[in-house]
């Protein structure tokens, strides 16, 4: 399966989760790809006592998933792309949308 995830969220449990779904996609050797979304852009920063996303988000990519992130969102934070936000785009995502067979949306 070609799973597309769109996380739109800086809820760190919500964050963490979706990223323990792709990491366990992953695994089974299904393709994965991720797309953060609007406060989706902030994932990398969050962290609280019970939930660590950088740490999973940090996982995924080692694992070979894909991330995008929305520059347009990311510019409007004030927030320089990186390994756990590369500069994305929409074509990017319509792009996850039109070729994975689920699209998963978190937020």
């Amino acid at each position: 399966m070609h799973l597309g995830l769109i996380i739109e969220t800086n809820n760190a449990e919500q964050i963490w989760n979706a990223f323990r779904l792709a990491n366990t996609a992953l695994e089974e050797d299904n393709l994965v790809e991720v797309f953060l979304l609007g406060d989706g852009v902030e994932a990398p920063d969050v962290e609280t006592a019970s939930f660590n996303p950088h740490g999973v988000m940090q996982q995924y990519v080692q694992k070979g998933g894909e991330l995008f992130a929305c520059g347009t969102c990311l510019d409007s934070r004030g927030l320089e792309p990186d390994e756990l936000r590369p500069h994305s785009t929409m074509r990017d995502l319509l792009g996850i949308v039109e070729h994975t067979d689920k699209v998963v949306t978190i937020g």
